[in-house]
């Protein structure tokens, strides 16, 4: 009598799993359809791709929305519009919400808002990384202002999720209006040539309003925030790719702020000897070079990921590995703008290093700076204010922090780029090092001026004075002589150098100050 109830009892709930299978199903092939014709993949594809194999676990598919009137009533299709649920990427827990444009357009509701908000709760309770996978048209216009209250909810989350948890928007789609904002306030954006769009008002309404005629692309493309804008920090040609980029920076990051980002196996010897540093870098200060050689041959297998590599390129910002460890790099590119640091390069290294110190990832800084950029344009376009930035993220961060000087550092871009004077743990020069408040030329020119204008030859007495200021104050000695530098090494040993001293800093403490939080510059 048992064996057949429970028989009969397996039949019943075979049969629900089976409708439930039915319900969940999803739209009909002809949405899907669709979806492929313009190239892009479905939530369901998508989720398949970030997660490892058969690990993702979804919440709430049965959610369907209670809003009534203008022709919703009549389709309530179940998960209303949005994948909810968690897996493992490399074996660690991740959670991911998908909007499914099939469903509204992937427009958000309550219903849409609730799923998200539930999910974004548990992820931060949990304390593991939070991935959207953006591909919708924004509020649901026949739910009103219930909808934009759904975003408001996501909004204060991701407020309050910054700094304890990595939070991922990829772009996958239109992410238009109000649903900008979201990944404005998570850690990375990605994006996909072709087909993600980003912007607050769309081309016809600039159109409208300005008289202005653009393309999605040429508004809020992904080359556009990817160049121009800087709100993109990856971008790529297909979603694949973009997905799998993905994988690799969450196995870069730690789970949340009370944990240390994942060591690798560590197969690239920490004492490799760097010896081509010395043909990539120029002795003379003068002459550019690719900065992104030197950092590509101290880190791991030569391996980087380089965030907003196409904004603000006089100056990098990569995380990799040293001896299986993560990384951030910050460096500057004297093949742009001789290195330079100006208001964009300022804003991205400043962000840069507020992430890595929010999630302890220790930050090495390769200097090799002439200044600030000089101009009408810079100074009414806020370099004090953004300059300030940079400055209030390295004093405020208490990961590891080691600098090296290569060639020159000049006035307040040496200090801004934590200098010993700023708080850095350990501070080291090449021998071609130059560490002055400016280049020879311009300060013989301050100092010596009467000097020379009343010299008999003018040019040769400014050579002989530039000469000997060089010599007195801007020999490669000078600042370790003064404690300003912690020791002068060879350009072959940088990478051991810096190994061993991050293993020493890895078990460095800071106590932060008993206040509520900063006010740092904007």
């Amino acid at each position: 009598m048992k064996r057949a109830i429970r028989t009969d009892n397996a039949h019943r709930v075979e049969g629900l799993h089976a409708l439930r299978r039915e319900l969940v199903r999803g739209p009909d092939d002809r949405a899907t359809r669709a979806q492929h014709a313009k190239g892009k993949l479905t939530a369901r594809e998508r989720i398949g791709l970030l997660m490892d194999e058969g690990s993702f676990r979804e919440t709430e598919p049965l959610r369907r929305h209670r809003a009534t009137g203008f022709g919703v009533e009549t389709r309530r299709p179940h998960t209303d519009g949005v994948i909810t649920g968690w897996g493992t990427v490399h074996g660690r827990t991740v959670f991911v919400y998908a909007h499914d444009f099939r469903i509204f357009g992937g427009s958000l509701g309550e219903a849409h808002a609730n799923k998200i908000h539930k999910l974004m709760d548990k992820a931060v309770a949990v304390g593991a990384p939070l991935v959207a996978l953006n591909d919708g048209a924004g509020a649901r216009i026949q739910e009103g202002v219930t909808a934009l209250a759904g975003y408001g909810g996501i909004f204060q989350r991701n407020t309050r999720a910054s700094g304890m948890i990595p939070q991922i928007s990829v772009i996958l789609g239109p992410c238009a209006g109000g649903a900008a904002y979201s990944p404005a306030l998570t850690d990375f954006v990605f994006m996909v040539r072709g087909t993600s769009h980003m912007f607050l008002t769309g081309p016809d309404v600039v159109q409208a309003v300005t008289g202005a005629e653009v393309t999605h692309d040429g508004l809020g493309g992904a080359d556009i925030h990817a160049t121009a804008s800087g709100v993109a920090h990856f971008v790529y040609h297909d979603e694949a790719v973009c997905l799998e980029e993905v994988r690799y920076l969450l196995s870069l990051l730690p789970q949340n702020n009370r944990q240390h980002p994942p060591a690798g196996p560590g197969t690239d010897p920490g004492d490799r000897p760097c010896e081509t540093l010395l043909d990539v870098v120029p002795t003379d200060g003068k002459r550019a070079y690719d900065m992104r050689r030197v950092v590509t041959e101290i880190v791991d297998d030569r391996d980087l990921l380089e965030v907003q590599e196409h904004w603000a390129t006089n100056i990098i910002c990569a995380l990799a590995r040293m001896d299986g460890e993560v990384v951030g790099i910050v460096a500057n590119q004297p093949q742009t703008l001789a290195g330079v640091l100006d208001v964009k390069a300022a804003q991205k290294a400043a962000r840069f290093v507020q992430m890595c110190d929010a999630f302890n990832i220790p930050i090495v800084t390769l200097l090799d700076v002439p200044g600030f950029l000089p101009g009408v344009g810079q100074e009414h376009g806020g370099i004090i204010r953004h300059g300030a930035k940079l400055l209030y993220a390295y004093c405020n961060a208490t990961v590891p922090r080691v600098s090296v000087v290569l060639r020159k550092a000049y006035g307040g871009a040496y200090i801004v780029m934590d200098s010993h004077a700023i708080g850095a743990d350990l501070t080291y020069a090449w021998p071609t090092n130059e560490i002055a408040v400016m280049g020879a030329e311009a300060a013989a020119n301050v100092v010596f001026r009467r000097q020379i204008a009343a010299a008999d030859d003018p040019e040769a007495m400014r050579t002989r004075l530039v000469k000997e200021y060089r010599a007195e104050l801007m020999h490669p000695y000078y600042a370790a002589e003064r404690g300003l530098v912690d020791d002068v090494i060879a350009p072959a040993d940088t990478r051991r150098v810096l190994v061993r001293s991050l293993a020493m800093l890895r078990a460095k403490h800071a106590d932060l100050p008993a206040r509520k939080h900063g006010n740092p510059p904007q």
